[in-house]
C-alpha cells in the first residue's frame, strides 16, 4: 500500500502528540515539582531511613525474583520447545497468565492461599509469615513477572534449533555439557533481554505488592508503597515526586541498558 508524503507527516505528528501527552508531559510536571527548589531537597527527600530502606526492600525482591523467575523461565522454555508432553498447551496458557489477570487480583488470591484464613494461613503458627511480610511480596513479583524469561528465550531456541544439540550429545557430552556450552550461550542475549525485563517491572510493581504488604515503612515498603504513601496518606506530594524521580532515574537506566543490549544483539 502507497502512503503519500502527506500521510506519512500526519501519521508522525499524531504519534508524536500522544506521545507528548500521555508521557513526556507527565514526566515535565514530576521533574519540574521535583527539582523546583534545587537538588538539594530531592537528595535529603529519598536519603531517608524511610526512602533507603524503600530503596534496599525494592533491590532485595529483585535480587530474590531475578534467579528464581531465570531458572524457571529458561527450564520452562526448553520444555516447551524442545518437549512434547501432555499438558503443554495449559502450561502455555499459564505462562501468559499475568499478561491476562490484574496484578490486584493476584494479591488477593494470595492472600486467600497464603492469609491468616486461607488455605496455607496455618503456616503462620510455625513462625513464617508471609502475607504483609517479604515472603508474600516475593510470591507476588515472581508471579507478575513470570513470562518475560521465557518468552524472551523461547523464539531464540525455535531460531536456532537443535541440531548443535544433537550433535553435541552423539559425541558423547552429558546435558549439563551440552547445556553450558551449546545451549546458554546461544540464548544469552534473549536472556540478558528477559532478565532486564524481569527486573524493571519487579522495580515498578504496586497492584499485587500493595495487597500483601502492610506498607510499613523500613518493613515492608518498596519504593513504589513510599511514592503512595507519600502522596495519598502523609499528602507529602514533594516527597512523593522525589521518589517517583528516583524511581524513574533506575528505570531510565534500564531502558538505556535494553537499547544497548539490543542493538548489540542485533549487530552479533
Amino acid at each position: 500500500m502507497n502512503v503519500s508524503r502527506g500521510s506519512k507527516i500526519g501519521l508522525r505528528t499524531i504519534a508524536l502528540v500522544y506521545l507528548f501527552v500521555l508521557l513526556v508531559v507527565p514526566i515535565g510536571v514530576i521533574l519540574t515539582r521535583t527539582f523546583e527548589n534545587g537538588i538539594g531537597p530531592f537528595l535529603e527527600s529519598i536519603t531517608t531511613p524511610a526512602a533507603i530502606s524503600a530503596l534496599n526492600l525494592s533491590l532485595i525482591i529483585v535480587a530474590i525474583v531475578v534467579p528464581i523467575n531465570v531458572v524457571f523461565g529458561v527450564v520452562t522454555a526448553l520444555a516447551l520447545v524442545r518437549g512434547r508432553f501432555p499438558g503443554r498447551g495449559v502450561l502455555q496458557s499459564v505462562v501468559d497468565l499475568p499478561f491476562a489477570v490484574s496484578p490486584v487480583v493476584v494479591g488477593v488470591s494470595l492472600i486467600l492461599l497464603w492469609g491468616a484464613n486461607g488455605w496455607f494461613g496455618g503456616i503462620e503458627s510455625l513462625g513464617f509469615k508471609v502475607i504483609f511480610g517479604l515472603p508474600g511480596m516475593v510470591i507476588a513479583t515472581i508471579f507478575v513477572t513470570l513470562p518475560f524469561v521465557v518468552r524472551e528465550v523461547e523464539p531464540v531456541l525455535h531460531e536456532i534449533g537443535d541440531e548443535q544439540e544433537q550433535a553435541a550429545a552423539t559425541l558423547g557430552a552429558s546435558g549439563w555439557q551440552t547445556f553450558w556450552r551449546i545451549t546458554l550461550p546461544a540464548i544469552r542475549w534473549g536472556l540478558t533481554y528477559g532478565i532486564v525485563l524481569t527486573v524493571a517491572r519487579s522495580l515498578g510493581e504496586f497492584g499485587a505488592v500493595i495487597m500483601v504488604s502492610s506498607g510499613f515503612p523500613g518493613v515492608s515498603q518498596t519504593l513504589t508503597l513510599l511514592v503512595h504513601s507519600r502522596y495519598i496518606d502523609d499528602h507529602n506530594t514533594f516527597g512523593a515526586y522525589s521518589a517517583a524521580t528516583l524511581l524513574m532515574g533506575i528505570a531510565i537506566i534500564v531502558l538505556l541498558l535494553m537499547t544497548l543490549l539490543d542493538r548489540k544483539r542485533s549487530t552479533t
